[in-house]
């Protein structure tokens, strides 16, 4: 073999240098696998089946490089850093840079076992419990005997507050119990007229509820109500009449105790003679009560001329609040008998139903209205300034229309004055709307006279 030249032994002797220093030097784009700390083993590749395979080389010196940690979610492989045993690692074709990511079997480790882990570890432990009981009461043992001696100067001790409940000797009564001493005050001698108001203030409240009227009852405090109302004293009169009221209002057990002890008859004398209009209107809402919903008492009061003692309190120069307690007397008569008419349509009836009917039968109210000239007394309210007045005597017209119908055709007056409210109350509106402002309330006095004038026509 020929001797090679000296130039041309130089050259090859610096290819080979340069061949040695590639072939040691470590490329860049290398991965690294380095054994898992947490458990797992796999292989030193992974692979995904919509991209390349990468090989996987063995790096000998790991303390000089960064481990990454693989999660659930892809992650980008920065250079240089190594991949722990068992990942998976792919290339993205879109991005060209690898990722790293958890393999099949750490993800089901990390989906049921290592995240149970780490739920439980982030509860207390036993000792940490332990450690934060003793150290609540070594604060509360930190507190000096000063401070614990001021918070108990500020409070009395339970023993004392007790002596003292028990030197009070509270007593707490019953309602009974205090009608009972009320009614000994009511008929004792002693007790002065200021008292005796005072006393039948208190009962009126009481009486209300419905047992404590059956109760006055038992207790014979009716006979001390009537003693009341047959005094020469109007204020006891008067407060006696609204004791009366309230207790035999929507309460039927009192009110036929009322009946039977004559009380109504007294009221009736009442209202015949000479007494102040507030007596009279507190006697007025007694009758009113006594006889609501109770066809007896009603047929009692008709019988015993309560119609005529009506009309002539009508009739007196009494006012015309009175005027209009009486038109709602006689609006709310006249509408219970007929509900009961209209029930008997119901095909599903309470057995008392047919006994209801038969008593409202025998009130003849009808032929009291006409005898004793309500069909044009009533008409006369229609006068008054107020409202309410006008609002009562309509609607008390409307119910009384079936009976009253030939003396509204001929009485002139009456269709005059229903006209000029109805202008009237038009006019009203009509300001009230360019105002802005609405009132339903006038709105429904049209309507009710509207409802009149068909009934008449």
């Amino acid at each position: 073999m020929r001797l090679m030249s000296r130039s041309a032994a130089l050259e090859f002797i610096l290819l080979l240098c340069c061949c040695h220093l590639i072939l040691g030097q470590k490329s860049d784009s290398a991965l690294t696998v380095v054994e898992n700390k947490e458990g797992g083993g796999g292989r030193g590749e992974g692979h995904d089946d919509d991209d390349d395979k990468e090989e996987v080389t063995v790096d000998e010196d790991e303390g000089d490089l960064e481990v990454v940690q693989p999660t659930e979610e892809w992650q980008t492989l920065k250079p240089g850093q190594a991949v722990p045993t068992g990942a998976h690692v792919r290339l993205n074709l879109q991005t060209g840079q690898r990722e790293v990511r958890l393999g099949e079997e750490q993800l089901k480790y990390w989906t049921h076992e290592h995240r149970d882990k780490e739920e439980v570890q982030t509860l207390f432990s036993p000792d940490e419990l332990k450690q934060a009981m003793k150290k609540i009461k070594e604060d509360l043992n930190s507190v000096s005997t000063d401070q614990q001696d001021s918070v108990v100067s500020k409070y009395r001790p339970l023993d004392e507050l007790k002596r003292d409940m028990a030197q009070l000797e509270v007593l707490v009564e019953t309602d009974a119990q205090i009608m009972k001493r009320m009614l000994e005050q009511l008929n004792s001698s002693e007790s002065s007229t200021e008292q005796r108001l005072n006393i039948l203030q208190e009962l009126e409240y009481l009486v209300h509820q419905v047992d404590n009227a059956q109760t006055l009852c038992s207790m014979g405090g009716l006979q001390f109500i009537l003693q009341g109302l047959n005094s020469s004293d109007f204020r006891l009169q008067e407060s006696s009449a609204f004791v009366l009221g309230s207790a035999v209002a929507s309460n039927p057990a009192v009110q036929v105790k009322v009946v039977e002890s004559g009380a109504l008859q007294m009221l009736l004398t009442i209202l015949a003679t000479t007494r102040p209009v507030g007596v009279k209107k507190k006697v007025l809402y007694a009758v009113a009560s006594i006889l609501r919903h109770f066809p007896y008492a009603q047929y009692y009061f008709l019988s015993h001329g309560g119609m005529q003692v009506l009309s002539e309190l009508f009739q007196a120069d009494g006012g015309e609040v009175l005027r209009t307690r009486i038109a709602t007397m006689l609006y709310d008569m006249i509408s219970e008998k007929e509900l009961i008419s209209q029930a008997g349509l119901d095909p599903v009836l309470d057995a008392s139903h047919e006994e209801r009917v038969r008593q409202y039968s025998e009130v003849s109210l009808q032929r009291e209205l006409l005898e004793k000239g309500w069909c044009s007394l009533v008409p006369q309210l229609l006068e008054s300034n107020e409202h309410d007045y006008r609002e009562k005597a309509l609607r008390a017209l409307l119910v009384m229309a079936p009976m009253c119908l030939e003396q509204y055709h001929s009485d002139s007056s009456l269709l005059g004055s229903l006209r000029s409210l109805r202008d009237q109350y038009e006019e009203m509106i009509q300001s009230q709307m360019i105002l802005g402002e609405e009132n339903s309330y006038f709105a429904e006095i049209v309507e009710l006279i509207d409802a009149l004038q068909v009934k008449i026509k």
